[in-house]
């Protein structure tokens, strides 16, 4: 598939799950869809998140998951553009999906494993802000 094509197909897949019922827009082209809510604090930009999360593309390919293992920590202001965005907005407690676009992940530039222009999809349940 041409990179112009994949890039467009992306695009659709988002527009056509941003339509979907129980899905939310968030800020930035960024959507949630809410599967657990939560009760504890927002992390703040400078703030270290505990989070357990799988990341799919739009075919359904796992790249990366915390799942059957220990939790990591990230310094938030450190991760992808869209995390930044929705984590502050979650609570501890919460686990969401997220429908993140392109241009707030990697871009046109794209990651080992993660072509560029992907829409990524994120399963994220905050444990904890310190």
């Amino acid at each position: 598939m041409a990179k112009q094509e994949y890039i467009d197909k992306n695009r659709e897949w988002l527009r056509a799950k941003a339509a979907e019922d129980g899905v939310e827009p968030l800020d930035k082209g960024i959507y949630r869809k809410v599967l657990r809510s939560g009760k504890g604090p927002r992390p703040s930009r400078s703030s270290v998140v505990t989070v357990h999360y799988t990341g799919r593309t739009i075919n359904g390919r796992t790249f990366d998951s915390s799942r059957g293992g220990v939790a990591p920590a990230f310094r938030l202001r450190e991760l992808i553009p869209g995390w930044i965005i929705a984590l502050q907005q979650m609570q501890v407690g919460d686990k969401w999906e997220l429908y993140i676009p392109a241009e707030q992940a990697y871009g046109s530039r794209g990651v080992p494993g993660i072509p560029g222009g992907s829409t990524l999809i994120f399963e994220i349940e905050l444990l904890g802000v310190s």
